[in-house]
């Protein structure tokens, strides 16, 4: 049966290679491919550079690649490897069988081309509070209440959650199981997990206070961080025991981990959609951004990887006064990268979700924002891998994939050329500018920098001085290059 299977890819490798035209710089796909299938090869082309050891670029719209003959399954991943895109299987537990036999299909096919197996867990990681009253804070009284400012709506008590764990867990192995007796590797697993299980957001505080389980748990509650770091320790174990552990039991070597999970300086610089600032939540200003003390989450998951949000969230406009519209986004998404670049051990790849167009604009729309020009968001891209990260993870909307994918994949793609520079250089530099002017990054090997100047003025146009351990690096301007200089 196996090599039947084997077989089976071979013949349809080879049919495709006889009909490509590799010439082309860009494929519009088959009629029968889906259509994000089709709209990431009319945006992006065959690399130029082999991906080698590098991550494979992480797009949204390749969770939606699936098909049901093998032969066909087998060219959709091989056009998307060309341009070092992974397709990623995902574990659905409604129709679990069948979830089940799309991603082994896929799996087969990634492990017979050397190919990363790359999955989405997040619909199996959602239902630690499933509505259920047992889930629910208890007031003096007796009677359950969920937190009413957190969207799901049932967000309940931390504490009363030990009974879900179980079956939680059992999605995972029921997956993780299947892919060992099959003999097929898995590589790369992520989640979105964002509105479920223990949360200190919004007006959480203030339903904790009111519940007498919470109140027991938590004997100092009236401090806001010994309550913050409780709900974070709870909420690390929740996907500790019944997400990453189950995996990594099985697959050690697997990268493991979840949306806005990641080391950092024990503060937060930006808020999610369903988050609202609220004043008493321990905070530092940075203009007018409410920078809010975090908890140390990342080490207490057991995760493999870590996935920074580097978004143009609406409302972070407006928290910044700088002249240069451009670089109020530029700072606030580089501000956020550095922080978990700067705080990652080395050997834990940095995989941070990025996003070019604005996002949650208000309705009507807020005329005072304007969109970040297409050129920054690919500097920024630049200056995060030059400052340690591994690959990028796309989220966008159906509407935004072919601009979205479009600018992503360019530089990426670009990036390759710098391949041993990425995998082996140190980051020279963490530093933001508080103000707009020169911004450099770069990684060093022995005396060589790979470095990248992007200027928001031209106030500055001399070279850059850096001091790296008692050398000197003059960073000349070379706009939208990428240099190799060497320290004096």
């Amino acid at each position: 049966m196996r090599m039947q299977r084997s077989l089976i890819l071979f013949c349809a490798l080879l049919l495709w290679s006889m009909t490509v035209n590799t010439t082309a710089a860009k494929d519009p796909g088959r009629p029968d491919d889906p259509q994000s299938v089709r709209m990431i090869l009319e945006n992006t082309r065959p690399l130029d550079y082999p991906r080698r050891q590098r991550l494979p670029l992480l797009l949204w719209p390749a969770q939606s690649v699936v098909v049901d003959n093998t032969a066909h399954q087998a060219r959709i991943i091989d056009d998307l490897e060309r341009r070092g895109v992974a397709a990623i299987a995902t574990w659905h537990w409604k129709d679990k069988q069948k979830s089940l036999s799309n991603a082994l299909r896929l799996a087969r096919i990634q492990k017979e081309l050397g190919l990363p197996v790359c999955i989405n867990a997040n619909p199996i990681m959602y239902g630690f509070f499933d509505g259920d009253k047992r889930t629910a804070h208890l007031d003096d009284t007796g009677q359950p209440f969920f937190e009413s400012s957190i969207p799901s709506g049932r967000i309940g008590c931390p504490f009363r959650i030990d009974h879900r764990y179980e079956p939680m867990r059992e999605k995972v192995e029921y997956f993780v199981d299947a892919y060992k007796q099959a003999d097929l590797p898995i590589n790369f697993v992520y989640g979105d997990w964002e509105i479920d299980g223990p949360l200190e957001i919004n007006r959480a505080w203030d339903s904790a206070r009111r519940c007498t389980v919470c109140t027991k748990q938590i004997p100092d509650i009236d401090r806001f961080e010994a309550f913050q770091d409780a709900v974070r320790v709870k909420r690390a174990e929740a996907t500790r025991l019944c997400y990453a552990e189950p995996i990594l039991a099985r697959y050690p070597a697997a990268l493991v981990g979840n949306y806005a999970v990641y080391p950092h300086d024990g503060y937060r610089y930006w808020l999610d959609y369903f988050e609202e600032f609220v004043e008493y939540h321990p905070h530092r200003m940075d203009q007018r951004a409410p920078c809010r003390r975090w908890h140390h989450e990342f080490d207490l998951t057991r995760y493999t990887f870590a996935m920074p949000v580097v978004y143009p969230w609406a409302r972070l406009f407006n928290w910044y006064d700088f002249a240069n519209p451009d670089y109020r986004w530029f700072y606030s998404m580089l501000l956020i990268t550095s922080n978990a670049a700067k705080h990652t051990d080395p050997s834990i790849p940095i995989i941070p979700f990025v996003h070019y167009h604005t996002i949650y604009q208000p309705d009507p729309g807020d005329p005072t924002i304007k969109q970040m020009r297409a050129k920054t968001y690919q500097e920024l891209l630049w200056h995060m891998l030059l400052r340690g990260c591994d690959t990028f993870f796309l989220w966008c909307m159906e509407k935004e994939t072919s601009r979205e994918v479009a600018l992503l994949h360019e530089v990426w793609a670009a990036s390759l050329a710098y391949a041993d520079w990425l995998n082996r250089g140190t980051p020279v530099t963490y530093d933001v500018p508080s103000k707009p002017g020169p911004v450099v990054s770069g990684l060093r090997i022995r005396d060589q920098v790979l470095v990248r100047r992007t200027d928001f003025d031209d106030s500055f146009p001399g070279p850059v001085k850096l001091e790296l351990e008692g050398r000197t690096l003059w960073v000349p301007v070379a706009a939208g290059e990428c240099q190799v200089l060497k320290l004096k």
